[in-house]
Order: structure tokens, then C-alpha cells, then sequence
């Protein structure tokens, strides 16, 4: 998928369709969690610290993130995916490989007309543009798919396989990250095509026996990997960083239980247990600490696993200030039956955590009660229907009425206690 998380915005909130948008939090260690191709043009991407984007693309709309928004419009994708093909080998929420039986032998231009009606049907299903590659196997189709972006197609054949892969630097490789370039830069290899050319000897000496083993065959065009439907997640997480650091451990213990709280959600919804507890803690000076805890019978009772996971936080924290927690539950295996008197805490009502700073955000912060309309947020008025809040203050807030049907909207200033304006499901905005 093209910019998922801004296309996803620009659908369902019309107004930002053909605007710069980035996607992510305000706070001074935000980060972009996706950034539209009009806010890349001026060099906004994602990962990168929000501060820098906005002040490289300062017309840029800034949007918090909706991730249950973008969870329903991937299993829509993914649908469509699994109609064209039966295995399907999803990557990320807006990634996915598929090998259809159809294609068995064909040649490019079947499979180019394959590609084109794979398009459309994920346009017809979602209203979104995706980009498909297609290769011999897995890594040339992925290439093939970065040089399809956007909204495009690129089938790379095996007369042309050498021809595309070797101008290409060895960072288009999927598996060469910093470390890997370094070292092969460091000994003159620069593309594809020069890595190819070594000698198997020549590739593990400059990236040990494994890697440079597996680069090498990838480089050569040699890709025997199946596409094959992923396991099951090893473990299930949450984490943030905090705009200012925290220094009572009180305030740790509550941010604790709302990262426990927000894992938990995640094992209940993937209906298992777990053994083990970790707490990450992130100091001042960005040295990282881990705790640990397995238990001999796993659990998805929220009181224990909680009460476990602050336990671990004492023992983590470091002298100083935290600037990033992190909790995840892990050692998973099938729910345990129930037992005959449930004792347990039920969970509360979801509650959203603080958004993250490094990396993607988990969810978004909840809204401070003493000024509760934010930007971004999904409302609904009685008269005047679905919409977003785009500023508020001084007791006004304004909303701009639309979803993914309306087409842009107008916008509207209303009081911010009027009874008629109400909190709205994300979702909502795809009528």
C-alpha cells in the first residue's frame, strides 16, 4: 500500500486529499508515523522526528493516528489479497506476498494483466492505491514493488532480471541494513550488481558466513524463500516514550498498568496466555534496562500480569529520569480453561496510552480532560453529522463535517460544551 497510514486519512477525511499530511503525535519526541507522498516531496518521511517534518513541510497537516482505522481497511486489503490467492504471506499491516496458481509459467504480460485487475480490486474494495511487484521470487518482486510507488505496477521478467537488479544500490536489497552498507562500501561494493559479481569467499568475509551467504544468492537473483503464512506472534507488546521524563515512581507504577493493560488487550484478542512478563525501561542518557518474569502456568488474568510487570519496573529503573517503558507479555500458548470460581479482575474499559516517540506510536494519548477536543479527533454532531476537530480553544471548538462519501466538507465553529457535539468511532469515517 502506497503511504498507508496518510492515504488512510486523505480517504476518509477528504479535505487532506492532495495536501501534504504527516501522521503522528505533537509532543517534542514524536515521530512521523507516516507521512503523504505530499509531504515527501519536501523531504517528510516516516520515522523521522516530527519537529524536523514540520519544519520541512510547515504546511503540512498533522493528524494523530487511528491504528483501528488502518486495521480495518488492512483486513479489507487482505481479503481481496486472499480471494486472488490461497496461501498469502502478509508482511505488515500494508504489505503482503501472494503467489497465485494461476501464474504458474506465465509470461509478462499475463502476469502484468493479473497485476492490473489485483489493483483495481483493491481500489474497488477500499478506495486506496496499492503498488504491486512481480518477480521470480520474493526479493525481486519486493524491489520491483518500491519501483512501482507510487500507484503503479512493475513486473520484472527473467530476460530483464540482471538489467534492473545490478544499477541498483546494495541498500535495495532486503536484509542490507547500516552495518551491512557500511561494510560493503567500505571494500568498494556499491550495487547489486558488484555484490553479485564477488565470489561466495569475498561476500562472507565481508559479511560472515550466513549473511554473506543469503546476500549473495539474493544478489545473484537466487531466491528459493516460499511464500508461506507467518506463525503466530511470539510475544505481544506496548510501549512509549514520554515528552518529559518521568521521576516518581509513582508515575511509573500507573504508566506500568496502562502499557500491561494495552498488551493485555493484545493476548485476549489473539486468544492466548501467557508465562513470561518483560519491562523495558529507557533512562535519560538512552540506556536501556529489561526485567524479566516466567511463571509456571500461563495466564491472562490483567490483576497478575500487571502486579508482575510493576514488580519488574522497581527493579529496572535506573537513578534519574525514564524516558521510555515498555511492557510485553510473551512464553504464549492456548487460553486456559476458566477456572470454576473466577476470581479475576475484569478489564476495564480500553484506554488509550501516550503516544510513542521512537518508532511507530502505540495508540493515541488519551484527551486531557480540562481541554477535551484535540485535532484529529473523530466527533459527531447531532444536526450536522460525522467529522474531525481541527482546532479548538478559548471555549470554541472546530470541526470539519465529512467522511470518505462526502467529499470535502465545510467547517463549522461550534461551543465546545454544546450537548450536541459527541466523541465518534474512528470508523465512522468510512461511510
Amino acid at each position: 500500500m502506497d503511504a498507508f497510514f496518510a492515504s488512510a486519512e486523505q480517504l476518509t477525511r477528504p479535505t487532506l486529499r492532495d495536501r501534504p499530511v504527516l501522521v503522528g503525535g505533537l509532543g517534542p519526541r514524536s515521530v512521523v508515523a507516516g507521512a503523504s507522498y505530499q509531504a515527501r516531496v519536501f523531504g517528510a518521511r516516516s520515522a523521522m522526528p516530527m519537529g524536523q517534518a514540520r519544519r520541512l513541510c510547515p504546511n503540512a497537516t498533522v493528524v494523530p493516528p487511528r491504528f483501528v482505522l488502518y486495521q480495518s481497511l488492512s483486513e479489507q486489503v487482505m481479503a481481496v489479497l486472499g480471494e486472488a490467492a490461497p496461501v498469502l504471506e502478509p508482511v505488515s499491516l500494508d504489505e503482503a506476498f501472494l503467489e497465485p496458481p494461476a501464474l504458474a509459467g506465465a509470461d509478462a504480460g499475463e502476469v502484468e494483466r493479473f497485476v492490473v485487475a489485483l489493483r483495481a480490486a483493491v481500489r474497488e474494495a477500499t478506495g486506496l492505491p496499492a503498488s504491486v511487484g512481480a518477480g521470480s521470487g520474493k526479493q525481486v518482486a519486493k524491489i520491483a514493488s518500491e519501483l512501482a510507488k507510487p500507484d503503479g505496477l512493475r513486473v520484472v521478467g527473467a530476460d530483464e532480471e540482471r538489467a534492473v537488479l545490478d544499477p541498483l544500490p546494495v541498500r535495495s536489497l532486503w536484509g542490507v541494513g547500516p552495518v551491512a552498507e557500511t561494510a560493503l562500501h567500505r571494500a568498494g561494493v556499491l550495487t547489486i550488481g558488484e555484490l553479485a559479481a564477488l565470489e561466495t569467499r569475498e561476500a562472507t568475509s565481508l559479511l560472515g558466513s550466513a549473511m554473506g551467504t543469503e546476500l549473495h544468492r539474493l544478489a545473484r537473483g537466487i531466491d528459493e524463500r516460499p511464500v508461506a503464512p507467518r506463525g503466530a506472534a511470539k510475544q505481544v507488546s506496548s510501549e512509549t516514550t514520554f515528552d518529559t521524563d518521568l521521576t516518581a515512581m509513582s508515575a511509573v507504577h500507573d504508566n506500568v498498568a496502562k502499557l500491561a493493560e494495552s498488551a493485555h488487550r493484545r493476548l485476549i484478542a489473539s486468544g492466548r496466555a501467557a508465562r513470561t512478563v518483560t519491562v523495558k525501561v529507557r533512562s535519560a542518557d538512552f540506556s536501556t534496562f529489561t526485567r524479566s518474569e516466567t511463571a509456571a502456568m500461563a495466564s491472562t488474568d490483567l490483576g497478575t500480569l500487571t502486579a508482575v510487570a510493576q514488580r519488574l519496573a522497581v527493579a529496572a529503573v535506573p537513578e534519574g529520569g525514564v524516558r521510555l517503558l515498555g511492557v510485553s507479555l510473551a512464553g504464549l500458548g492456548d487460553e486456559p480453561p476458566p477456572a470454576l470460581f473466577d476470581t479475576s479482575v475484569p478489564a476495564p474499559a480500553a484506554l488509550p496510552t501516550a503516544e510513542t516517540g521512537e518508532g511507530h506510536p502505540e495508540e493515541p494519548a488519551a484527551p486531557d480532560l480540562a481541554r477535551p477536543w484535540r485535532p484529529g479527533d473523530d466527533v459527531r454532531h447531532a444536526e450536522h453529522g460525522h467529522g474531525w476537530v481541527q482546532g479548538a480553544g478559548h471555549g470554541r471548538v472546530t470541526v470539519r463535517f465529512e467522511t470518505r462519501s462526502t467529499g470535502p466538507g465545510r467547517a463549522r465553529t461550534v461551543a465546545a460544551d454544546d450537548p450536541a457535539l459527541t466523541r465518534a468511532e474512528p470508523l465512522a469515517s468510512l461511510e
